[in-house]
């Protein structure tokens, strides 16, 4: 029988007051504790995201306050950078590519709620994976819901809400986010 934590990565319903999630929330709160007080340049920044992330810290340029569920749910491609207040719901993996850049207070939430309300009641939760492609750019405030893939080269809108995927090379925004028609090609 899966363990809470494998049906939780998975997607499936599972229980998250079950101790070892529990647990596994606590050490990344210390980590995420520790890592929101640092300032750049400081020598323990990439051993603490090294900690908590799945991939990519090496070469992440975060910065703080990040708030995650368990961090290694989270992988980042190379040079992926992240502005100040990002929130990453990980109960399913989340899949960030190369280059792509996150602006400020972006939500991305793989974490989700059954909407049957006797379901809810019992208390059991589920997520859906989230990908994100590589040269991707993430305007400041947009919030990416749970199952979405964004392409790659796409831009997302400062505040878009994001409920469905993102063709590559695509512009959105809005809520729901929606395709934008460009009138003018970039110089």
């Amino acid at each position: 029988m899966p363990s809470e934590k494998e049906k939780m990565i998975a997607g499936d319903l599972y229980r998250p007051g079950d101790p070892e999630l529990v647990a596994e929330r606590r050490r990344a709160q210390d980590v995420m504790r520790a890592y929101n007080q640092t300032i750049v340049g400081d020598p323990t920044r990439v051993g603490l995201l090294s900690d908590l992330l799945g991939s990519g810290a090496e070469t992440a340029s975060i910065r703080p306050a990040l708030q995650v569920d368990y961090g290694y749910n989270i992988y980042l491609g190379a040079a992926v950078f992240m502005n100040y207040g990002c929130v990453l719901l990980d109960v399913c993996p989340i899949r960030i590519g190369d280059n792509t850049e996150i602006g400020p207070h972006t939500q991305i939430l793989s974490a989700d709620h059954p909407r049957d309300a006797e379901t809810r009641n019992s208390r059991l939760e589920f997520g859906q994976p989230i990908t994100i492609g590589r040269n991707v750019w993430i305007g400041g405030g947009a919030i990416i819901l749970p199952g979405v893939t964004i392409g790659d080269n796409a831009i997302v809108g400062a505040g878009a809400v994001v409920t469905r995927n993102v063709a590559p090379g695509a512009t959105v925004a809005g809520n729901p986010a929606r395709p934008l028609v460009s009138r003018h090609a970039n110089p």
